[in-house]
């Protein structure tokens, strides 16, 4: 599964335990009701987000992840996570094309067409 938007927020990896690490980001989803949806990156995984900055817009390749507490007083609640593995930018698609692709446009295309070579029937 994977889920995509924009970074709000990133904190630092957190210990836990011994030897566990985690490292949570907020993601804001592009929709018409936008979603604010905390996704972990885990052990190794914590890595991966030191390359990105809050406003990046991002895809997340996630694992949905869901767990049983059995409570003192004998009380079952159940929980739910959303657990990150990838994460890359998504580049922006609206943005106007660079200056070298319009240049290779250019040079790439022929304008220069002579009358003899005008096939318009006017």
């Amino acid at each position: 599964m994977e889920i995509t938007g924009t970074i709000k927020k990133i904190d630092e990896a957190k210990t836990v335990g011994a030897s566990f690490r985690k490292r949570e980001v907020v993601v804001t989803t592009d929709e018409q009701y936008p979603q604010f949806l905390l996704v972990e990156f885990t052990q190794d995984k914590c890595d991966l987000l030191n390359n990105f900055k809050v406003g990046d817009s991002v895809k997340i390749n996630i694992n949905l992840r869901g767990r049983e507490w059995v409570s003192p007083q004998n009380e079952t609640k159940y929980f739910n996570s959303i657990q990150g593995w990838r994460i890359e930018k998504i580049s922006d698609q609206s943005a106007p094309p660079s200056i070298d692709s319009v240049q290779e446009f250019e040079t790439t295309t022929d304008f220069n067409l002579s009358e003899d070579e005008d096939d318009l029937p006017f």
